[in-house]
């Protein structure tokens, strides 16, 4: 079972690729840093992106739509 601390990180990750993906208007280019933002993690006290980075380096794992039919 993932510890609550795996759990939150995976939360704010996918609110950071969420935020990544939204548009063209808004992408980054390589090397930038992602924009700050906090999500409500599953124990209800907000996570900022900020503090997971202070704590060391962030990897984004995704799967986009790798549940729907192809």
């Amino acid at each position: 079972m993932p510890t609550k601390r795996a759990v939150t990180r995976a939360f704010v990750l996918s609110g950071l690729a969420v935020l990544l993906l939204a548009g063209a208007a808004g992408a980054l280019e390589v090397g930038q840093k992602a924009p700050d933002f906090s999500l409500v993690g599953p124990d209800g006290k907000p996570v900022k992106l900020s503090e997971l980075t202070a704590k060391g380096p962030v990897v984004i794992y995704t799967f986009v739509a790798a549940f729907t039919p192809t």
